[in-house]
């Protein structure tokens, strides 16, 4: 019997205690604000926030061909991978359609020559993940592991971060680079310390056992409060990320797309050893993409004040162009934004007379390159 219940991550009273509104997120009963959206938002552009991403699919894959069961099942090269280092890549069906974006981290090596890597799923494609590497590691030496109640994963993200980190750490953060992870303590709990994240800023995403979340939590929040932390929800999550120019699966990426009609068909690389899931539906999608590009994904400036959502269209000269995957306000421009497929005729940034049909209005956009924001490093 499979129950509709909604899973709540170990913080989730903590949550309640500060007065959270709370959300169904892909099963989950998760934090959307804590107070002001656009205030979180802000905090982490200037100062710093904190959010709860337990929600987020760890799997677990071990054994001396772990980084071969990865070449094959994913489009990556994760056999470069260096140790305590991550990469994004994907996990694509075998006609190239994309099953979920992914961060996979490879964490160690015996001294027999087995690997271990972290592979980080979204939480709304965690069990298909799962079962897809489970399918597809028939025949290799190793072994896959559903770690998804194994860890509880905290991020502190913002300007700030690097510095409220040191003062709970002696952990080398200064040497740590973006997209890498090392094993550390923070604030005396035992932790995965990862320069990754999903808001366009520096920071860092902490894996820690779920009974350590709460006192990792408060740790931070202490030490957070002189430099202006703030708790975040999944809402200020959402509009950073579209700032940032960063894919949301369900929104710019779905298994009716190939990266490469995602533009994103660097992170597919036909150059590795062996055969990989999708290589010739992705070959065939790389050339006809050359040949003919598919729609381009853009970014849309309002010039009015109306947002833009899901699914509505987007216009030129009376006829249909695209359909926009994401729009929010932007706390940062001060503009509603959003990210749309559009025709390659149409594509170009500063492209005249392009809209979008807001209820039957067509309201004028501007077409600009993504993304929308960029940190001055």
């Amino acid at each position: 019997m499979s129950s509709t219940a909604p899973r709540h991550t170990a913080l989730d009273a903590l949550h309640r205690s500060l007065g959270a509104t709370m959300t169904d997120f892909a099963g989950w009963d998760m934090p959307l604000r804590y107070g002001s959206e656009r205030d979180e938002h802000l905090a982490v552009r200037t100062k710093a926030g904190l959010f709860d991403l337990s929600h987020m699919g760890e799997i677990t894959v071990t054994g001396p061909q772990a980084a071969d069961l990865l070449n094959y099942a994913l489009v990556g090269n994760i056999a470069s991978v260096g140790i305590g280092r991550a990469r994004y890549t994907m996990i694509c069906r075998a006609d190239g359609g994309i099953l979920d974006d992914l961060i996979v981290y490879r964490l160690a090596e015996t001294e027999a020559g087995s690997s271990h890597y972290m592979v980080v799923a979204n939480a709304s494609n965690a069990q298909v993940v799962l079962d897809a590497l489970v399918e597809r590691s028939a025949g290799f030496d190793a072994e896959v592991r559903d770690d998804r109640d194994s860890y509880a994963l905290l991020a502190v993200q913002g300007p700030e971060s690097p510095g409220i980190l040191k003062s709970l750490t002696d952990a080398d953060l200064d040497g740590l680079k973006y997209y890498a992870g090392l094993p550390g303590t923070v604030a005396g709990v035992p932790a995965l310390i990862a320069r990754t994240g999903y808001t366009g800023e520096d920071g860092f995403e902490l894996f820690v056992a779920p009974g350590d979340a709460e006192k990792l939590w408060q740790a931070l929040t202490e030490a957070g409060a002189p430099v202006g932390l703030v708790p975040c929800g999944l809402s200020c999550r959402d509009t950073l990320r579209l700032e940032a120019g960063m894919p949301l699966y369900g929104n710019e990426l779905s298994t009716s797309l190939t990266p490469f009609d995602a533009g994103l068909g660097r992170v597919v690389k036909f150059e590795k050893e062996g055969d990989f899931v999708g290589r010739e539906a992705l070959q065939e999608a790389a050339s006809r993409a050359s040949e003919n590009p598919p729609r381009v994904l853009v970014g849309l400036v309002a010039e009015g004040r109306r947002v833009p959502r899901a699914g509505y269209a987007v216009v030129a000269g009376g006829e249909v162009i695209g359909e926009v995957t994401s729009g929010a306000p932007s706390p940062t421009l001060g503009r509603p934004i959003a990210m749309a497929y559009v025709d390659a005729a149409h594509s170009a940034p500063g492209t005249e007379g392009v809209g979008v049909d807001i209820r039957g209005s067509h309201e004028p956009y501007e077409v600009v390159a993504l993304p929308f924001y960029k940190r001055q490093k």
